[in-house]
């Protein structure tokens, strides 16, 4: 996730035991994607994506993220983090993979059949995940920017990257923190 200097910090409840779980850090992205204020306060690039750090909840990472019109994040996993997302303005579509990946050594996986999940998010929806979730996100839209939350926790250690041609898996990329902060 690429970084920027500016932060912001939406009114958060604590987390338990001070670790927030995927349902914590929904409810975290749901709360500040309803932060009218926040959202429009986003830079929106008609290019590309752009991002702003935000405080996440029991020290996680977290982002407000604008989409121009057909944008996509490549399919990537979150390493052992946990995590959520809400659309705030416009719509997502999360293509996710129903399968967990070996932790490493490899490059290449030939996927089974029936793994394949799709799921649309307009604004005001979100959803959680947990570790070794594998995913794309995409703003369909042919015309209008869409706006998101994210969450993760712990912080980010690494992104690996994948590419996707039929039923074949290719790590393309390991991304480190100091990739995009």
């Amino acid at each position: 996730m690429p970084a920027s200097s500016v932060t912001s910090s939406p009114s958060a409840a604590p987390p338990s035991a001070g670790r927030p779980t995927a349902a914590e850090l929904l409810d975290f992205v749901l709360r500040t994607a309803a932060d009218q204020a926040l959202v429009d306060s986003l830079p929106l690039d008609p290019e590309g994506r752009t991002w702003v750090r935000l405080d996440g909840p029991g020290g996680s990472e977290a982002w407000l993220i604008g989409w121009p019109p057909g944008t996509g994040t490549g399919w990537h996993d979150h390493a052992e983090s946990v995590g959520a997302f809400a659309t705030a303005r416009g719509s997502l579509t999360e293509h996710s993979l129903a399968v967990r990946l070996p932790a490493g050594g490899w490059k290449t996986l030939e996927l089974a059949e029936d793994l394949d999940r799709s799921r649309r998010l307009g604004a005001g929806d979100g959803r959680a995940f947990g570790r070794d979730h594998l995913h794309e996100v995409l703003n369909p839209s042919p015309d209008a920017h869409a706006i998101s939350v994210h969450a993760y926790y712990p912080p980010l250690p690494l992104i690996r990257r994948f590419s996707r041609t039929g039923p074949v898996l290719r790590l393309e990329q390991v991304e480190r923190p100091e990739d995009w902060q």
